[in-house]
């Protein structure tokens, strides 16, 4: 047996080993993916210190952004439960879209949003009106929440300006705008199959036992007035404004404008979370007369139950990195090259590869652009725009317990192993699969 053939091996017996730790031997997951992650990388051949290094590395990389988002995110959500503007915002799609169409109104929502700002952002923005309307409505968390995950991870993969994307709209030679409209046509299709279609199938089929945690300090409803429905609105898209004129800034101003730069940092996801919660306080507090005490209390409160979240999740960072480091990632795309496949089918099978391997879709999409990149200069008729959604594509399938992605869902939700198996990870491959499905459509319309 070669040694890459032992690396993939390796990577499918240590996923196995911590599927059967954490749902069968109830072992923490964050003790399993730390045991698992250890293990797998000294059974790689990597030394005992180089496989410590890499795990902390792994969660430090992770933490390091998610940790202060999610934050962030979470004390937001909580003043927006605490001011009723989530409830506000529910009471307005309920009513505009009508409780059976709800979970299409999220999915939308999740779609527009989730374009200029990173999944995690959004996922942390929008996850209390799901608490929220699973509380007003009745309906399950599974069938709000699948169309938000769904909406957001679609142009999280597939659409500029996410950096991924851009890499690899760098690396194929594509042109921005038309990968955004390509991205569009192919996306929203896509996000309804993975989403609202899927949620309203499954949702019977899991029962939550317990409502999670965070769904109690984000879906509270206020008994008093709720604030207007225009600076609700405008209050949580704070963020996602803040980075559209970041983005916008990049095509319209000088490289060396004061102005430019000013947008950059206030269009970071960090300040600009950080500038919406600030307003929030004003906009939404002095709503409802909130003291200083009472915002206090409202962001030590909603910050307990992340603590387990965020552990979690920089656990699935390390055990991600200790994938990539041990090369596992190299022997993937090793066996896709030698398919020898068409250069769309070629991106896909090979981000996907990398995807499962790795669980990072922004290390599957960017490595598998340079993988094929050359390949496809050579051979003409293949549109570099398509190229890219198809990367993108194979980069969002099988997310599992490698990927942070997955806890996060998990922890959010509190669903088990099992249950976030068949709920998150089966609408990421819906998502992987239909986008391959209506990429190759495109093309043949192209």
């Amino acid at each position: 047996m070669t040694h890459d053939s032992q690396l993939l091996l390796f990577a499918l017996l240590a996923v196995i080993a911590l599927i059967l730790l954490i749902a069968r031997a109830r072992l923490h997951p964050f003790i399993a993916l730390v045991v698992v992650s250890l293990t797998m990388g000294i059974a790689a051949g990597m030394p005992g210190l180089a496989a410590v290094k890499a795990f902390q590395d792994g969660v430090g990389n992770v933490l390091g952004f998610i940790a202060i988002v999610v934050a962030l995110g979470t004390m937001l959500g909580k003043i927006m439960a605490e001011s009723g503007a989530a409830a506000r915002i529910a009471t307005t799609l309920i009513e505009m879209f009508g409780e059976r169409r709800v979970h299409w109104a999220i999915m939308f929502v999740a779609f527009i949003v989730g374009i200029p700002v990173f999944f995690q952002v959004g996922f942390v923005l929008l996850v209390p009106l799901v608490f929220t309307i699973a509380r007003r409505t009745g309906m399950s968390l599974v069938k709000i929440g699948i169309p938000l995950v769904a909406g957001l991870s679609v142009v999280h993969g597939m659409l500029p300006p996410h950096p991924a994307a851009m890499l690899a709209v760098t690396a194929y030679n594509a042109d921005v705008g038309r990968t955004i409209l390509y991205g569009l046509l192919v996306g929203v299709p896509t996000a309804a199959l993975a989403g609202p279609i899927y949620a309203s199938w499954i949702a019977p089929r899991i029962l939550l036992t317990t409502e999670s945690p965070l769904a109690a300090q984000l879906g509270g409803e206020s008994t008093a007035a709720m604030p207007g429905f225009p600076i609700s609105v405008v209050t949580v898209l704070i963020p996602v404004i803040l980075m559209l004129l970041s983005s916008a800034g990049d095509v319209v101003l000088e490289a060396t404008s004061a102005t430019r730069a000013v947008l950059h940092f206030i269009g970071q996801p960090i300040v600009a979370l950080l500038l919406a919660l600030l307003f929030s306080f004003f906009s939404l507090g002095r709503t409802r007369h909130f003291t200083r005490e009472q915002l206090l209390k409202f962001c030590n409160d909603c910050l307990a139950p992340t603590a387990t979240i965020l552990l979690v999740i920089g656990a699935g960072g390390g055990f991600n990195q200790v994938l990539v480091a041990s090369g596992v990632g190299r022997a993937i795309a090793g066996v896709a090259i030698g398919s020898h496949a068409s250069p769309l089918l070629l991106a896909w099978a090979i981000a996907a590869l990398i995807r499962v391997a790795t669980g990072s879709a922004t290390v599957a999409m960017t490595t598998a652009a340079g993988i094929v990149a050359p390949i496809a200069a050579s051979i003409t008729g293949t549109s570099p725009e398509l190229l890219v959604l198809a990367t993108g594509a194979g980069s969002l399938v099988l997310s599992h317990v490698n990927d942070a992605g997955f806890w996060l869902i998990k922890e959010f939700f509190d669903m088990t192993v099992p249950q976030t198996l068949k709920t998150w990870t089966v609408a990421e491959t819906i998502i992987g699969v239909a986008g391959l499905c209506f990429t190759l459509l495109l093309s043949l319309a192209l």
